[in-house]
Parts: C-alpha cells; sequence; structure tokens
C-alpha cells in the first residue's frame, strides 16, 4: 500500500514538473505545436502567482523601505539579463527587459511610473522616445536645405535594446510581522536602467531609469514569464517566483530617511568601498532588529 502511495506521489510531482516545462514538446507533431496547451491543459494546471496575505497596519511593528540595485555583470543574475537575441531562440524564452516591455506594449502592464514613488506615469510613447535615436548625416542634410527628400542611407536610426540593460533597480520594505513574529520582505517597485540612447557613443554611456513598474500590478505577466533553470531545463522558474524569492544578488543603495531619503552616494563621495560599507551597515541593522526582538 506504501510502494503505491509513493508510486502515485512520484508521478504525480513528475506530471506538474512536465507541465512548466514546454508544453507538449514530446507530443508534438510539428514545431507550431511547441508550447501549445490544450484547454484541457490550461484548466488543469491553474497556474497563477501565490497571492499576498493580508497584513494589517495595525500588526506591523517596524518597517523600513529601501532601494536596491541587481547588477546584471554578476553571474548568479544572468537569468534576469539573458537571453538578449531572440532571433535564434525558442519563443518562450525572453530577457526580463523584453518580457516588460512587450507587456506594456500589448497592455498586459497599463501603468509604468517616472520614479519609485509612483506619482507620475508614463505613457508608451514616452517609453519609446527614451529607446530610439534618429541622426542624419551631413549629407542628409545637404539633400534637406536643398528642398530633396533625405535618402534612407544617409538616417541613422538607433534603438536600445536588452543588451544596453546594465542593471535593475527594485524598491522593497522589511517590515517585522507581530502576528507571526518575524521579519518579512515586500517587493514593491521594478525599474530597468539602460544606457541613455543620446550618449550611446561616448565611452561612458549615461545610465536612466526607463521606467517604474508596481510590482504587485505586474505579477501575473511575471509569473507567466519564465527564465532558464540552469540545474534543470525542464523545470523553468517565473520571474515571479525568482524576485519573491530573492534569487539574485543586490545592493542597497538608498533607504528612507530624514534627508529626503537620500542616496548612499550623495553622502559619500567617490569611495567605493565605504559605500559598499554603508550599504552592509543598513542591511544589519535591520536584521538585527529581528534578532534584538527575542534578545533579554
Amino acid at each position: 500500500m506504501n510502494y503505491k502511495k509513493a508510486l502515485l506521489t512520484i508521478v504525480f510531482v513528475f506530471a506538474l514538473t512536465v507541465s512548466f516545462a514546454q508544453a507538449n514538446i514530446l507530443n508534438a507533431k510539428s514545431p507550431d505545436e511547441i508550447g501549445v496547451k490544450t484547454q484541457a491543459q490550461i484548466e488543469l494546471d491553474n497556474d497563477r502567482p501565490l497571492e499576498y496575505g493580508y497584513v494589517d497596519d495595525r500588526d506591523i511593528l517596524y518597517k523600513k523601505i529601501i532601494w536596491e540595485k541587481i547588477v546584471l555583470d554578476e553571474r548568479v543574475n544572468f537569468p534576469l539579463y539573458y537571453p538578449i537575441d531572440t532571433n535564434n531562440i525558442g519563443r518562450d524564452r525572453r530577457s526580463l527587459y523584453d518580457v516588460l516591455i512587450n507587456s506594456i506594449k500589448r497592455g498586459d502592464i497599463k501603468h509604468v511610473y517616472d520614479d519609485s514613488y509612483f506619482n507620475a506615469k508614463r505613457t508608451l510613447k514616452d517609453v519609446e522616445a527614451s529607446l530610439v535615436r534618429i541622426d542624419t548625416s551631413d549629407f542628409g542634410y545637404e539633400q534637406f536645405n536643398a528642398g530633396e527628400t533625405i535618402s534612407p542611407e544617409f538616417i541613422t536610426k538607433t534603438k536600445v535594446d536588452a543588451a544596453y540593460v546594465s542593471e535593475y533597480r527594485i524598491k522593497g520594505i522589511y517590515y517585522f510581522d507581530k502576528r507571526l513574529g518575524e521579519l518579512k520582505y515586500r517587493l514593491l517597485g521594478l525599474a530597468p536602467v539602460v544606457a541613455d540612447v543620446n550618449t550611446l557613443n561616448d565611452d561612458k554611456p549615461d545610465q536612466i531609469e526607463l521606467f517604474w513598474i508596481f510590482f504587485p500590478d505586474a505579477r501575473n505577466v511575471l509569473h507567466k514569464a519564465k527564465t532558464f533553470n540552469g540545474k534543470n531545463s525542464a523545470v523553468p522558474i517565473s520571474f515571479d517566483h525568482l524576485l519573491n524569492s530573492r534569487r539574485f544578488s543586490a545592493t542597497i543603495y538608498a533607504e528612507e530617511n530624514t534627508q529626503g531619503d537620500r542616496k548612499i552616494f550623495q553622502y559619500i563621495n567617490e569611495n567605493a568601498l565605504m559605500q559598499l560599507l554603508e550599504s552592509d551597515r543598513i542591511k544589519e541593522q535591520i536584521r538585527n532588529y529581528e534578532q534584538d526582538m527575542w534578545s533579554y
């Protein structure tokens, strides 16, 4: 009897893991059928992000809002960066940047903002204007001044894509839930940082926050989009799971404070080591709060 239960458990887990891989890849009769689920599979999966539990304001004994940066040069953060070339890879694999941009264009993410306080909204036209630069050569200007139509070969169009994303900035809140008696973290906002299209030809292009999204508003989109799992490609990880479980390396660059939430580099100038130590100090201060709650 126990043997049968164990066998059923293994079969169930195997079926669940396969459902997260490329759907129908072993049963497809043509490449077009790969990744296409039947209606029965969709209903059986019932796949949606795990909802956040309700937290009453009276249950929050302590909170601290922090801003962090996820530098994509670090190997552990590669799942957020790659793939940057979507021409020679499967349709189900996209970088986080492509997922966000395409979702905004389709209208799946309806609200994007100028900053991490989510006060002023940006439109799709505003975002697209930050991604494209059109230059005209001297020969093109000569044609224009002569009243002629500018030839296409004299017009250069530069576009910022996933390869130009240098980091992501996130806003989150650490809070102590007195009902549960533990320190918890909730992700609030996310912003891709890209090279300024107007300085791409410079030796060191300027970096700008392209837009901010309110993370809970984008969870359904990020749950459907999967990133590559290097340990087992049959079980890809959703971006929602990856970010909520903090499976990345990040450094604090600001905390809420009296001086208008000033950033670390504003009061520690041109000293990367001291800035990093200050980031660690803020992190330890938050962690020690939970430890001190149980110290007598």
